[in-house]
């Protein structure tokens, strides 16, 4: 019974984002626009011989990708209680831990979708000479699959940890992206948090640098960094895979305490 609550809620999740073709395809366009203009753009202004602004920006949009896709699940929840789905859920015979569950797998599915069509669509940049990233092997693809998934479940759980408490649908974009826009500006998303060894020797001004490195996002995308392009990456693959692991574990148990006390 549990398991399938669980599949049954993921289930309707992914029906739910593949029948809303027009999102889909605004979900993909928009990060591939950053890409293919201010990627292009920042790129050109760089222009050093040794650094390739656009394959050092690559993986920093994957994890906003996944970062605006995992956190706006939440809004699904929101929705739900609107039309009464969610009161129909609650006083069903199962734990409220395996509802949160079954909507945290479903956000985390979307985002890592969303994340794999971009990756597919930054091949086209290879393809036309635009950067130069060699192809990833076994342990490269299951490194960005983790990281991917470790980034997902962390920002679904914190989407569902708010949808917890916002009843309103219109005022939930507002306040997430009130919240999720300086975790994604100091992740290193866009700039690096500090010198890279034989390409760049600028640093942050302090108070950024110490933003950038407390931010769990900061060593998700530098774990995807390290494998899609690993002469950019600023930290090792164990440190940023324990603070991404740690930061995981603790929203699934924010999100799951929080969601316990959800009230339809």
């Amino acid at each position: 019974m549990t398991g399938q609550a669980i599949y049954v809620l993921w289930l309707r999740d992914m029906k739910w984002f593949l029948r809303a073709r027009a999102r889909v395809i605004s979900w993909i366009v928009t990060p591939f626009l950053w890409l293919a203009i201010i990627g292009i753009g920042l790129n050109a202004a760089f222009a050093r011989p040794d650094f390739n602004y656009l394959e050092f920006m690559a993986p920093g949009i994957v994890g906003m990708t996944l970062l605006f896709a995992s956190t706006m699940s939440g809004i699904s929840v929101i929705w739900d209680k609107q039309f009464g789905f969610m009161k129909e859920i609650l006083v069903a015979p199962v734990s409220r831990i395996h509802i949160m569950l079954g909507k945290v797998l479903g956000g985390a599915t979307i985002a890592i979708l969303q994340g794999v069509l971009l990756l597919l669509a930054i091949g086209l940049f290879e393809v036309i000479g635009l950067i130069d990233i060699r192809t990833p092997g076994v342990i490269q693809l299951l490194q960005i699959f983790v990281f991917m998934v470790l980034i997902s479940l962390s920002f679904v759980s914190v989407g569902l940890a708010f949808a917890s408490k916002i009843e309103d649908p219109v005022a939930f974009p507002v306040v997430i992206n009130f919240f999720i826009m300086p975790i994604f500006f100091t992740s290193g998303a866009i700039f690096p948090v500090g010198k890279i060894p034989g390409y760049l020797q600028t640093t942050l001004p302090g108070w950024l640098s110490s933003l950038t490195r407390i931010n769990p996002l900061t060593y998700g995308i530098d774990g995807l960094r390290r494998a899609i392009c690993p002469e950019y990456a600023q930290f090792s693959v164990w440190l940023d895979f324990g603070a991404i692991l740690v930061f995981s574990l603790a929203m699934i148990l924010l999100g799951g305490y929080l969601f316990r006390k959800i009230s339809a």
